[in-house]
């Protein structure tokens, strides 16, 4: 049985889903999807000239996982400027910051994707461990779960 992906940590999320060739004469432009994993690779590695091993701790994958990501974006980004295809961003494996969560019950601790969290602040998530409800943010945050991605302790 195949290991679950692991989230892949972004800062980024574009305001702009599409981008398509300009020539009108095609009725139907093939489409290559870029998924947000890969436009941050790309992003941190092209565009803000980081090294492979700090592009790879700031998505919080291994360096050969980030190397993966980065030839698969580079190759639909060539693939869709040689032969006029639409560029579609969307989807993938991602999370906004992966925080870590505490079982007040049996001090059980792990990482959570940020978009989970909301979840457990309705009281719907349980310890994965005990099965307990009561679940805090791992951080110290009074009892509480951070805000605002829980950048202010990365």
């Amino acid at each position: 049985m195949a290991r679950p992906t692991k989230w892949r940590k972004i800062d980024y999320i574009p305001t702009v889903p599409f981008f398509i060739p300009s020539d009108r004469e095609v009725p139907e432009i093939p489409t290559n999807v870029l998924l947000l994993e890969e436009l941050e690779a790309i992003r941190l590695k092209d565009l803000e000239g980081l090294e492979q091993e700090e592009c790879a701790q700031r998505m919080k994958v291994s360096r050969p996982t980030f190397q993966r990501i980065l030839l698969v974006a580079r190759e639909k980004v060539a693939d869709s400027l040689i032969n006029g295809k639409i560029i579609h961003i969307e989807g993938g494996n991602y999370t906004r910051n992966i925080c870590p969560v505490k079982c007040n019950d049996c001090d059980n601790e792990w990482m959570e994707s940020y978009e989970n969290l909301e979840i457990i602040k309705n009281g719907e998530y349980t310890c994965p461990q005990c099965g307990s409800a009561n679940v805090v943010c791992g951080q110290n945050c009074k009892g509480k779960f951070c805000h605002r991605n829980c950048r202010r302790h990365i």
